[in-house]
């Protein structure tokens, strides 16, 4: 296993009014960030929020493309970005445990926090095609360029792991620094990742590994 500390390179917050990021993610030009009662668009260059929508929002977030996918208490929501409007409902695998949430392949992949483990999710139907053992608790989800990353986030000690999809084995581990966790985990699928920072109402982005600066 490669064994690392993470780079953090850059620092978004404390945002404004935000005392929880609970998800993040990205749709290639806005970080979507949850707050709780709220999705926050943010522009990733000057800093700035430039949006909001008024919805459930207490974890992860995910974008298929079109539509943002967003966990609020025991459902995923499918959220015209546009509009705010709702547009569809399925279950969450965790009924209420869940916490990170990425899109890859047709698929949702839904982190449950204390169950240590990450589904994949008929986004239609909400059914479970498949689970993914962790060791830790989970925390944000996202893939990128075939590698599926989670967040970690235990007995204060928090870290980003890349684990093989099929088995859970962890091949890579990018510690955090002492006292900064992740709540939301997300890549830009280039060389970020974005990570939600919990109560610190921060978003901290750290270098994704082998990959140079753009």
């Amino acid at each position: 296993m490669k064994h690392s500390a993470a780079e953090i390179i850059r620092e978004y917050g404390p945002l404004a009014d935000v005392d929880e990021v609970a998800g993040v993610s990205f749709d290639g030009d806005l970080v979507w960030v949850a707050t709780g009662e709220r999705l926050h668009a943010l522009d990733p260059e000057s800093g700035e929020i430039s949006r909001s929508l008024a919805v459930a929002a207490h974890a992860g977030t995910a974008f298929d493309g079109k539509h943002l996918f967003q966990i609020g208490d025991a459902v995923i929501r499918k959220i015209d970005p546009r509009t705010g409007a709702v547009v569809a409902t399925i279950p969450a695998p965790g009924g209420g445990g869940d916490s990170g949430l990425a899109w890859a392949e047709g698929s949702l992949w839904v982190g449950q926090h204390r169950g240590r483990k990450i589904h994949q999710v008929d986004p239609e139907t909400g059914e479970v095609l498949r689970t993914v053992e962790s060791d830790r608790f989970v925390t944000g989800v996202t893939w990128v360029d075939g590698e599926l990353w989670h967040g970690t986030w235990e007995d204060s000690g928090s870290d980003l792991r890349r684990i093989d999809p099929e088995t859970g084995e962890v091949l890579e581990r990018l510690d955090m620094p002492p006292g900064v966790g992740v709540s939301g985990l997300e890549a830009d699928g280039g060389d970020r990742f974005f990570c939600g920072g919990g109560s610190s109402g921060k978003i901290r982005v750290v270098r994704r590994p082998g990959q140079g600066l753009k």
